[in-house]
């Protein structure tokens, strides 16, 4: 049991890590001051945002499922000693 909350812990923060990493990995491009903006650049620019919120929200529950892994292998070997 202990072995399979380790094993779920690192995978959960592995993930963390790779979706956390895709996300910095989108970048936008930069607009300088004297062009215009038009339907397309607004929705380009949106939709980057978008998706790294999502990657950024899927990167935090991995994050919290490997504390919770985490937590229930401490509280397992404390309770088994």
């Amino acid at each position: 049991m202990i072995l399979a909350f380790d094993i779920l812990a690192i995978a959960t923060a592995l993930a963390a890590a790779l979706l956390w990493l895709q996300a910095s990995q989108r970048r936008l491009r930069r607009i300088a001051r004297a062009e215009r903006l038009d339907a397309a650049d607004l929705n380009r620019i949106i939709v980057a945002i978008n998706r790294a919120q999502i990657l950024n929200g899927r990167a935090a529950l991995a994050t919290g499922l490997s504390a919770i892994a985490v937590a229930l292998r401490f509280a397992l070997d404390m309770a088994l000693r």
